[in-house]
């Protein structure tokens, strides 16, 4: 379960991004959204500082914020109202600060904070497949736009870590708590669940795709790292 405690009000920050903040941001969906809405906007600097120096494993070193922004342009340009957006941009702020759920409540209202309360795994569950597996059927139970956001958050992940596959190899799988195979097992799962609780869900197609070429990608790189097959005598 979301962790109930956490530093309250720690998060002082104006409701409006900045100009010069915005510019360097990697969306430009977002950086609009964020102009045109406070919530939006709040949630964006929320996140920022809550991964502020973090990077995302798997990703050849990119800044974490990039991974939320990613998540929520992706509902975003999908069509989803600005509660959604701004709860894709906190998903990860209760699992990866001292933010709590009553935190996010308080500033961004209870519709928002029960998003982030369910994309927020029970970090107490052990060991990583019973844990994904707890927070899979939590998501499915809770339903929703929880399904939306749980969904562009896996596919933003494979995205990302196939593009790092393809620079550096499995190498790219080393910073995870677990093997490469044993998080494509959860995705190919997330995506049986999703098939069943969303199957209109426009994600879940692309979701599809992308695990199909995370595949690829990994065999390709299987080859390589094997290199060529000696002659035959």
């Amino acid at each position: 379960a979301p962790r109930a405690g956490g530093a309250a009000g720690r998060h002082r920050l104006s409701t409006r991004p900045s100009l010069a903040r915005l510019r360097q941001m990697p969306s430009p969906a977002i950086e609009a959204a964020a102009a045109e809405s406070e919530l939006i906007g709040g949630a964006l600097e929320m996140a920022e500082a809550a991964h502020a120096g973090q990077n995302r494993r798997g990703s050849g070193g990119m800044a974490y914020i990039h991974h939320p922004v990613a998540v929520a342009e992706l509902l975003s340009a999908h069509g989803f109202g600005e509660q959604t957006v701004a709860a894709a941009l906190l998903h990860d702020v209760v699992e990866d600060s001292d933010a709590s759920v009553e935190d996010v409540a308080e500033r961004f209202g209870r519709p928002v904070a029960d998003l982030v309360a369910a994309l927020t795994e029970d970090e107490t569950i052990e060991p990583f497949e019973r844990r994904k597996g707890a927070h899979r059927r939590h998501v499915a139970e809770v339903g929703g736009d929880a399904l939306a956001i749980y969904a562009a958050d896996k596919l933003s992940n494979i995205r990302v870590l196939r593009r790092s596959l393809a620079s550096e190899g499995e190498a790219a799988g080393e910073e995870f708590e677990v093997p490469l195979e044993v998080k494509e097992a959860a995705w190919a799962a997330d995506l049986e669940m999703l098939g069943r609780a969303a199957p209109d869900l426009s994600f879940v197609d692309d979701l599809a795709a992308e695990l199909a070429k995370l595949r690829e990608t990994r065999a390709r790189s299987s080859i390589r790292s094997e290199g060529p097959a000696p002659p035959r005598s």
